[in-house]
């Protein structure tokens, strides 16, 4: 047994549309509908360029199988953060800028790293990672 790779984040929201928007515009993410038994007003999946299914997004209603009390809003909760390695450093800048996001970067100059640190609508706090750039 090994892990293979990180398979998705699923996240709980008040606002499904605005969130999927949101990695939509600044990720470039493809906002799709969810599998059933879930419903495009209770759950949108979006996809990398690969094809997967990366982020699952939910409405607050959204049957699940786990089910535990969510209160979105508080800063990833006990998850400090979400990172995804991306490229286009300038480019995400220039997203971040336009939208007025707050944000915080750092250098990891040993590994050739460059990070930007943004908060989404529900305030999952991301790490977005940029090597050699």
């Amino acid at each position: 047994m090994q892990v293979e790779a990180l398979d998705h984040i699923n996240i709980i929201t008040g606002d499904l549309d605005g969130t999927a928007r949101f990695y939509e515009s600044l990720l470039g993410l493809e906002r799709r509908d969810a599998p059933p038994p879930l419903t495009p007003q209770t759950a949108q999946w979006m996809f990398d360029a690969q094809g997967r299914a990366i982020i699952h997004i939910n409405s607050l209603d959204c049957a699940r199988t786990y089910d535990r009390d969510i209160t979105p809003g508080d800063l990833t909760g006990a998850l400090h953060h979400v990172a995804l390695r991306l490229s286009g450093y300038d480019e995400m800048k220039a997203r971040l800028d336009a939208r007025g996001a707050d944000y915080q970067e750092n250098v990891v100059e040993a590994i050739g790293l460059r990070q930007i640190f943004t908060a989404d609508p529900n305030n999952v706090l991301l790490e977005l990672n940029f090597f050699g750039e």
